[in-house]
């Protein structure tokens, strides 16, 4: 949709990795990021098509008294089924709902990226292969981090346990996918210095840098 005006980046990585700070260093260089952790809140906002869909799907059980999405009543609803089939069917059915929302939204900021005249613009997605939308992507950034030092930062970003934080983590893509379907890996276990210089190296390998 985007091509030969736009660079896309997508950047991703698993919970606690620190996508985050990597986001940071791709703005400190001019370059505009867009984080779908933010745009998921957007979409399912009081009167948004995807909160409908999702309290025809799943109940109104997932709303709050003030109409609001409560996203924990609706994790509990899906990882907290204990039918494998049915969890795995309604956690289809929960991405193929939000999912669809949220990538209208990245196509809109794009455009809107293209009419600024940017030249590069980094997708922050936690969900970039589970939503399709690496397809669309110039290059992918996986971000990834020791499993501690990833459990330190669930716990203390979420105040959870260990326990649920490493449930988590086990629950999501391994760093081995991520050096295989990636085009760059940032290694982040803390130190903002060689962030940037990993950031910096990647946009000169890309051309946006000199």
């Amino acid at each position: 949709m985007f091509k030969d005006k736009l660079t896309v980046v997508g950047l991703t990585g698993g919970s606690g990795s620190g996508k985050g700070e990597i986001s940071l260093c791709f703005m400190s260089n001019g370059v505009r990021a867009l984080d779908t952790d933010k745009v998921s809140r957007l979409v399912s906002a009081p009167g948004k098509p995807c909160l409908k869909e999702l309290c025809e799907r799943f109940g109104d059980g997932i709303l709050r008294d003030d109409g609001t999405l409560d996203r924990k009543a609706l994790a509990g609803i899906v990882f907290g089924e204990t039918d494998e089939k049915l969890r795995i069917e309604k956690l289809t059915d929960l991405n193929h709902i939000t999912h669809r929302h949220i990538i209208d939204e990245i196509n809109d900021w794009l455009g809107r990226r293209v009419e600024s005249g940017d030249s590069i613009a980094v997708i922050d997605a936690p969900q970039l292969f589970e939503s399709g939308f690496d397809k669309h992507c110039d290059y992918i950034v996986g971000v990834i981090a020791d499993k501690n030092v990833r459990i330190r930062r669930i716990m203390a970003r979420d105040g959870i346990t260990r326990e649920s934080a490493e449930a988590r983590i086990a629950s999501q893509k391994s760093d081995e996918f991520f050096i295989e379907n990636c085009d760059f890996i940032v290694y982040n276990n803390g130190g903002i210095d060689t962030l940037e210089e990993q950031v910096a190296n990647i946009l000169r390998k890309i051309g946006k840098r000199n």
